[in-house]
């Protein structure tokens, strides 16, 4: 009888051993990533980025997408489905920086964690934020048309979504760099709400508009600019005839700053997801929690550190385009 229970002991010993035991036991976390649009690569690259986060490849992270549809309401409606489902925590890439606020109380008094990432949303009860300054990216791009076209000139701006903080702190930045220059006239500047094919018709408009009178184009995204850039050669003209920037480094925007069509700035489209999923795990886990993305070392001579995860706020930095390191870039997002 002896043998008999030491050997059920050891069964189940060994069951508790077992890898599919562990996996059982392994605490999951439903997290979703509420994102104001699926349609551009930039937020495609996000979403890839955030899936390849080692939490989620290991199954400690339960993952459900949610597309805005570049809609308020639809983003909204989508925190209840996350409330009403209980998820435990929140990332959150909000098309409206005053209407996500009420989507980030929802969730705040339902006590689900919201950590920002890619554009802002004016709320106090988000946990924290992980993205990138979008006012340098706007001076920063506005800075190298100008003195691309001798810092006089007519120039045409792009605008994103009315109402985003990347609309808006980009708006800013282009303003801030256009301040510099009295000999630059703003011409027209609208929004094409970073589609590739709304700046295609807008420019194709401007440029039969202000026939020969446009010097330089600062769209505040790369889908923008290379719309523009379309435009541009429909025209029979030459894109190196009228300097063009974006921002974000989509795949097209760094072979057009490689052919010297273009100049962009890369936004770290994994440094942010990842980095928003550590900051939202910190929140979930609390001070026994270990980051896991590479952005806290890969940026860390930046000054972009970890700390204790609870910053409010962790900038991540731009890096320009170049040609000479475009096919590096390509080759990393190709792996």
């Amino acid at each position: 009888m002896r043998i008999l229970k030491l050997a059920v002991l050891s069964v189940a010993l060994a069951a508790l051993a077992t890898p599919q035991f562990a996996a059982a036991q392994q605490k999951t976390y439903k997290i979703g990533a509420a994102v104001y649009g699926l349609k551009g690569e930039f937020m495609q690259l996000w979403v890839n980025a955030l899936k390849d986060h080692p939490a989620v490849r290991d199954g400690t992270v339960k993952l459900t997408v949610f597309d805005g549809k570049y809609d308020a309401l639809t983003q909204n409606n989508q925190f209840d489905t996350m409330v009403t489902q209980k998820f435990d925590g929140i990332l959150f890439v909000p098309i409206d920086i005053q209407a996500g606020a009420e989507a980030v109380e929802k969730a705040a008094a339902a006590k689900i964690p919201v950590v920002g990432s890619n554009t802002r949303v004016n709320s106090a009860k988000l946990a924290s934020y992980v993205g990138s300054d979008d006012a340098v990216a706007g001076e920063m791009e506005a800075e190298s048309v100008i003195k691309a076209i001798g810092g006089k000139g007519n120039v045409v701006i792009i605008e994103g979504p009315i109402g985003q903080s990347a609309q808006i702190e980009r708006r800013k930045g282009n303003q801030a760099a256009l301040a510099k220059y009295k000999d630059v006239k703003v011409l027209e500047m609208k929004t094409a709400n970073w589609s590739r094919a709304e700046s295609l018709s807008l420019m194709e408009n401007w440029l039969t508009a202000h026939s020969g009178k446009i010097n330089g184009i600062i769209g505040q995204n790369d889908e923008m600019a290379l719309g523009a850039i379309e435009a541009v050669k429909a025209k029979g003209l030459v894109p190196k005839a009228i300097p063009t920037a974006g921002i974000d480094g989509v795949s097209d925007a760094i072979k057009a700053v490689k052919a010297g069509d273009m100049v962009s700035i890369l936004q770290d489209a994994q440094g942010q997801a990842q980095g928003g999923l550590d900051v939202l795990l910190r929140q979930i886990e609390g001070p026994s929690y270990k980051p896991r993305a590479a952005l806290w070392t890969d940026y860390a001579s930046a000054g972009l550190n970890w700390g204790d995860g609870t910053a409010k706020q962790y900038n991540v930095p731009w890096t320009p385009i170049t040609t000479q390191n475009a096919d590096a870039l390509l080759a990393k997002r190709a792996k």
